[in-house]
C-alpha cells in the first residue's frame, strides 16, 4: 500500500492535477487488493482474532470495486470518485498493517493506535462515498452495454441483470455500514479508554 501511495503522489507531482491518477496505479492496485482475500482466510483459520462476516464483507466488496466495477467498466477509470476510494483505502491500510507489524513487535506507538481508532471518523465515509459514487457513475454503460447480463431466453432458462443487481449492491450499504461504522466506534472507545486508564493508574 505505500507502493500505490508513492505511485499517487508521484503521478500528481508530474501531472499536476488529481484527475485520472487510477491509471498510474491500477495494477498495484488489484494485485494488493485482490491479495487481500487472505484476510478472510486468516480469520476463518483462527490466526487473526477478527470477525470472519466482518472482514470478508469489506475485502469482498473492495475486491467487487475493483474488479467487477471499476476494471469492468472502463468508462468510470476517470471518475474523481475512483480517486476517492483509492486514496481512503490507502491511507486506512498503510495505518492498518503498521499497528498490525508493531503489535507483533510489542512495540506499538500511542500514535499509530489512535491513528488506527480515529481517522476511520473520516476515512470510512470517505471511501464508501467513493464506492457508492463510483458504482453510480458505471450505471448507465452498463444498462447500455448490458455487461455481465443474462437475458431469456436461454438453454438454463435463467436471467440475470447486472444493472439491477449493482442497484442492490448500493441498497445493501444502507443497513450495513452504520454496523461496521458504530462497530469501530465502539472499538476506539474500548481501546483508547482503556489506554487512558492505563495511563492514569501509572
Amino acid at each position: 500500500w505505500l507502493v500505490i501511495a508513492v505511485g499517487l503522489v508521484r503521478a500528481y507531482l508530474a501531472k499536476g492535477s488529481y484527475h485520472s491518477l487510477y491509471y498510474s496505479i491500477e495494477k498495484p492496485l488489484k494485485f494488493f487488493q485482490t491479495g487481500a482475500l487472505l484476510e478472510i482466510l486468516h480469520c476463518a483459520l483462527g490466526i487473526v482474532p477478527s470477525s470472519v462476516v466482518l472482514t470478508a464483507f469489506q475485502v469482498m466488496s473492495r475486491v467487487f470495486l475493483t474488479w467487477a466495477v471499476t476494471h469492468s467498466v472502463k468508462e468510470v477509470q476517470t471518475e474523481d470518485s475512483v480517486l476517492l476510494f483509492v486514496v481512503a483505502w490507502t491511507i486506512t491500510e498503510i495505518i492498518r498493517y503498521s499497528f498490525y507489524t508493531f503489535s507483533l513487535l510489542n512495540h506499538l506507538p500511542y500514535l499509530i493506535k489512535w491513528a488506527r481508532y480515529t481517522l476511520f471518523i473520516v476515512l470510512y465515509p470517505m471511501g464508501v462515498s467513493g464506492e457508492l459514487l463510483t458504482i453510480y457513475a458505471a450505471l448507465p454503460f452498463v444498462r447500455q452495454s448490458g455487461l455481465y447480463s443474462i437475458s431469456l431466453p436461454n438453454k438454463y432458462n435463467f436471467s440475470f441483470d447486472y444493472y439491477t443487481f449493482l442497484i442492490l449492491v448500493m441498497i445493501s450499504y444502507i443497513p450495513i455500514f452504520p454496523q461496521l461504522y458504530f462497530h469501530m466506534l465502539h472499538q476506539r472507545r474500548k481501546v483508547l479508554s482503556h489506554n487512558e486508564e492505563h495511563k492514569k493508574s501509572e
